[in-house]
């Protein structure tokens, strides 16, 4: 029992995917969308629930800029796990945009198509400044957006969308919409909707828990969901021992201490140690950072998913994982789904 809460069996719950399709030193935006498709292949056959993409931009190491383009990628690549955005950020788009790609998709893939939603720009200020070039919006309207998106799929027009204006397709489509963050805005607004919530835990660990809270307490049954139901983000690299896993996370670990430094670049071949790359405070910062993300072989990786569960009582995990080794990566969410299957 946790808080008079008694944790939930390993038959409730559902792990899941989060690819940034990222691009490796070396490679192509062409090679990361190929390892996708492959990852997303396998993953449907290890029993992984969705896939889902994240929307980011002017980052010459993440080819997931267009997300709606890739998902209908890998939904025509695979034949049952459900392929979602993790998420749009709405406040780059106009939502009419977004109920026809997304009408599109269902209607391409009925039943398999997840709109997950985020505020935040998922870019810098000057590319965030060329996407929102008219639509006025610094991220503070995003409850409005979401009304007008969400009437876009009513067919009794019930919200805020513009008279006379439909979505076709999206009209009448149930897709279903996901509120995405890394505080407690979209907790709340999740809450109070009604709809479910995923949380950003693998690069915004200090709030989650905050989050979670907020949402549980702000939940109103809607018709989407009669209880609250929430997804927590995990960073595991996985290998058949723990020295290879620790080594397959450094190239993870490098594409941190390049955000801590305000850089970008591609992910990066992984190393035999990471000292003498970052400084002493660099290294607290991104272990702070990097609570919810671990390495390590299964049984360390099946105690530490046990642990999180305990602690967030989550619905569902999804794993990313940054691995510079398309096959090596194969292997890590392999190895997670046999963890997994054994809690």
């Amino acid at each position: 029992m946790i808080g008079g809460i008694t944790l939930k069996q390993q038959r409730d719950i559902r792990f899941s995917v989060l690819d940034l399709a990222s691009i490796v030193e070396g490679g192509t935006a062409a090679d990361s969308f190929h390892n996708s498709l492959a990852l997303a292949q396998h993953a449907e056959a290890w029993g992984y629930h969705r896939y889902w993409f994240a929307e980011h931009h002017n980052m010459i190491g993440v080819a997931s800029s267009a997300t709606s383009l890739l998902i209908g990628h890998i939904a025509g690549g695979t034949k049952s796990i459900r392929v979602g955005s993790g998420g749009i950020m709405l406040s780059n788009h106009a939502p009419l945009v977004i109920a026809e790609q997304f009408g599109t998709l269902e209607s391409l893939y009925p039943g398999r198509i997840d709109l997950g939603l985020g505020r935040a720009p998922g870019s810098d200020q000057p590319a965030s400044r060329a996407l929102r070039r008219g639509l006025g919006s610094d991220g503070s309207d995003f409850p409005e957006q979401l009304s007008e998106l969400r009437a876009y799929f009513d067919p009794a027009g019930a919200g805020s969308r513009p008279a006379g204006v439909r979505a076709v397709p999206g009209e009448g489509l149930n897709i279903p919409i996901w509120l995405l963050g890394s505080s407690g805005f979209s907790a709340q607004l999740a809450g109070k909707l009604g709809l479910p919530f995923a949380f950003a835990s693998h690069f915004a660990p200090e709030y989650l828990l905050q989050a979670l809270h907020i949402y549980h307490s702000n939940f109103r049954p809607s018709a989407a969901l009669d209880k609250p139901y929430v997804m927590v983000g995990v960073g595991i690299t996985a290998a058949d021992t723990v020295n290879e896993a620790r080594r397959l996370a450094t190239s993870q670990q490098q594409q941190f201490l390049n955000i801590i430094r305000g850089r970008t670049g591609k992910l990066q071949p992984p190393v035999e140690s990471m000292e003498g790359l970052w400084t002493m405070q660099e290294k607290a910062a991104m272990l702070e950072k990097q609570r919810y993300s671990f390495a390590g072989d299964k049984a360390a990786i099946k105690e530490r998913l046990q642990e999180i569960l305990q602690e967030t009582q989550a619905d569902e995990l999804i794993v990313s994982g940054g691995i510079y080794d398309p096959n090596a990566r194969l292997r890590s969410y392999e190895i997670v789904a046999d963890a997994m299957k054994e809690i």
